[in-house]
């Protein structure tokens, strides 16, 4: 098939228009890469458009999304208020070199430093980049600035944090480095409070918090490899963490946890970095998601729905003292693309939207109604061992037939089974949008749009009973 296009089009000329979907799919075989998550299905799919909380494919069909291109898309696809911005952007100030200044990216720093201000009672400010992992890299330097060019850090067991060399470094997932390694950057991985599998075997009601007991001990004797006491000083700058895991399958920490942690880190001179790149802007219910924890971090890295997903945009706010021009000066960092002016002025009506609607009550109504179906599928499936949930973030862990035995292959099967587009409810025909995450990919983790509907959510469970329907067949 390649060959005779190759052959009636030349190499690299003439008109690809109008080609089927498996011709398209013979084509993406040879020149693209497979380095990214497409190539996880057997069969990648190919849409066409999107709206609201739907994507449809070349065929017209649709489907409902329940991650929300891994929750980059918080307030709908084509929400029109986000993309009119875009458009006037687009307009008037498209572009100008990221050494010059323009309106957008002030404004929409003021406004992330002041909320960060008056939520945390501290002054700091932002510093804007492109993707998710580039701003991680960016905390690293301040981290080592702040540390006189520490770069150890700890981070969680089941922890995202990019796949750049830097931020791989820090990821928990060795395969993500195992092909290329990692420079200077490290992290020791540490149990995160994972109380469906509790790596101490505790019990969430009744642990007191133990896993906070065995982080603390590593400070007890210089012998357990992190502490001076003589110095008191550690080894380790920070701690980068996620308040709700993202990959690691949305996992909720206990009440109290982040609190017993920070008192930790404070006492130790570590700094607390937040990773809000999947959890920040609502996601779990509050504008940061670490506000649900009762803790000030140090640094704040974000991105993903600041833009709703329509233009690379993420970035760092730090502490005043961490970041100020004298510590962190002109050419500390640099990228062509940061802060362009079509991304900012998208943030920048992005956090208007916010300040002016509550989607505090909104995605705490939602996503505690949500939860109450899934809790009723996991009374008629066994395989469901846990549902939980903060705000707009949920989780379905699937399990074998026990209840607690991870079943990745019937995980494997939904995804399959959902982008069939063929599950039936309500007389019609629908596909479903899934990502999978968890420890041992067994956790299908719901992200739907902010904006869902009751009506949707209803939709959503119908669905999602159809998909366990099917999947449990013998």
């Amino acid at each position: 098939m390649m060959q005779s296009l190759a052959v009636s089009k030349g190499e690299g000329q003439g008109s690809l228009d109008g080609l089927s979907d498996d011709e398209m799919l013979a084509l993406e075989a040879q020149y693209c890469s497979h380095g990214d998550t497409v190539h996880y299905v057997e069969r990648p799919k190919i849409f066409a458009r999107c709206e609201g909380s739907y994507m449809y494919d070349t065929g017209g069909q649709a489907y409902l999304d329940l991650q929300m291109w891994y929750s980059a898309v918080n307030f709908g696809y084509s929400n029109p208020r986000l993309n009119d911005a875009l458009k006037r952007q687009i307009d008037t100030l498209p572009q100008v070199a990221s050494q010059y200044l323009h309106r957008e990216k002030i404004e929409l720093a003021a406004r992330l430093a002041r909320g960060a201000e008056q939520k945390f009672g501290e002054k700091g400010r932002v510093h804007f980049n492109v993707g998710g992992s580039q701003a991680v890299e960016d905390s690293l330097k301040l981290v080592r600035n702040a540390s006189n060019g520490k770069s150890l850090v700890f981070a969680f067991e089941g922890g995202y944090h990019g796949r750049t060399l830097a931020a791989s470094a820090i990821t928990s997932s060795y395969r993500y480095r195992r092909r290329y390694g990692h420079f200077g950057e490290r992290a020791q991985f540490v149990p995160f409070p994972y109380c469906f599998r509790c790596p101490y075997g505790k019990k969430r009601e009744d642990c007191g918090l133990y896993c906070v007991q065995q982080f603390a001990r590593l400070f007890d004797t210089e012998y357990y490899g992190v502490w001076d006491p003589k110095a008191g000083e550690s080894e380790y700058a920070a701690f980068y963490i996620e308040a709700i895991q993202g990959t690691g399958g949305y996992v909720i920490p206990p009440t109290g946890y982040f609190e017993a942690l920070k008192g930790i880190l404070e006492a130790r001179k570590i700094l607390m970095v937040d990773d809000e790149i999947q959890m920040g802007f609502y996601r779990a219910g509050k504008f940061w998601a670490i506000e649900n924890f009762n803790v000030k971090p140090d640094i704040i890295v974000f991105g993903k729905a600041l833009t709703n997903g329509l233009n690379p945009l993420s970035g760092v706010w730090a502490r005043e003292e961490l970041i100020n021009p004298e510590v962190f000066p002109a050419g500390s960092t640099h990228s062509t693309f940061n802060s362009t002016p079509l991304g900012t002025a998208v943030a920048l009506e992005a956090v208007k939207m916010m300040d002016e609607l509550d989607y505090e009550t909104l995605t705490r109504e939602k996503g505690a109604y949500f939860l109450a179906g899934l809790k009723e599928l996991q009374k008629r499936y066994p395989i469901i061992g846990d549902v939980d949930g903060m705000g707009m973030a949920l989780r379905m862990e699937i399990c074998a037939e026990d209840g607690y035995t991870p079943d990745k292959a019937r995980v494997d099967r939904m995804v399959d089974e959902a982008l069939l587009g063929n599950l039936e409810a309500r007389g019609k025909k629908y596909g479903l949008i899934l990502d999978v995450g968890g420890y041992y990919k067994n956790v299908i983790t719901l992200a739907p749009s902010l904006e869902i509907s009751f009506e949707e959510i209803d939709l959503a469970i119908e669905l999602l009973d159809a998909l366990l329907r099917r999947v449990t067949r013998r």
